[in-house]
């Protein structure tokens, strides 16, 4: 693992040690990888709303069925191996 040093106002320094201890984090390392992992997840759904915004239309009837089959997915997709 790397290591990176951050300089922070004391504001913010303040507020991530009461994130730390107000939201069980062990350390403001864990915080902060937290934040990051986030922001990842965050642009790797950006880029695949723009992806599906971009293709061609689907002859799929987007009803109560589909969205039923695409929960059920999810739900498949989101359980531990």
């Amino acid at each position: 693992m790397s290591t990176m040093n951050i300089s922070l106002p004391d504001s913010l320094k303040s507020f991530v040690d009461e994130q730390v201890s107000e939201r069980g984090y062990g350390t403001s390392s864990e915080y902060v990888r937290e934040l990051i992992r986030k922001d990842q997840d965050r642009l790797q759904l950006r880029a695949l709303l723009l992806e599906g915004a971009s293709s061609a239309p689907s002859d799929t009837a987007a009803d109560g069925a589909y969205f039923d089959r695409l929960r059920e997915r999810a739900r498949q997709a989101a359980k531990p191996r």
